[in-house]
């Protein structure tokens, strides 16, 4: 599903960024210096540094951001799907109502980090912190 999408691209980006498929049945050595643990996973680099990592299937617009990001010098980011948001708030709501209902206050802290998850991409406060520490 991903390698039409990413030929796609790189023929897109021709002039702008290289691409380079490396086959994980054969470069066992690439897999372990970038410890890749999922295929498919996509990896944008910068002066030899891993910028931005994406593990499993990504739709076009997904890849485009990455890939346009880096080709314009920005950070690069992985969009999260409205799907996938949804789902992630959905399920720490959830979990969170079973946690009150229960008194299980493990539950409870489960289903906010669950819900947190889904919205962490846009919180100032997570954005300051990991920039903090990125500084670091």
């Amino acid at each position: 599903m991903t390698k039409p999408i990413l030929e796609k691209l790189a023929e897109e980006y021709d002039n702008k960024i290289e691409f380079m498929p490396i086959d994980a049945d054969v470069s066992h050595d690439v897999l372990e210096q970038f410890r890749v643990i999922g295929i498919p996973t996509v990896l944008t680099l910068r002066e030899s540094k891993v910028v931005g990592r994406v593990t499993g299937v990504q739709n076009e617009a997904g890849y485009r951001a990455m890939f346009e990001a880096l080709a314009e010098g920005r950070e690069v980011k992985v969009p999260m799907s409205a799907f996938n948001r949804m789902l992630r708030l959905g399920t720490g709501a959830l979990l969170v109502m079973v946690g009150i209902s229960t008194g299980n206050w493990l539950v409870l802290g489960i289903g906010g980090i669950v819900a947190f998850l889904g919205v962490y991409d846009r919180c100032p406060i997570w954005r300051a912190i990991t920039g903090m520490i990125q500084r670091k």
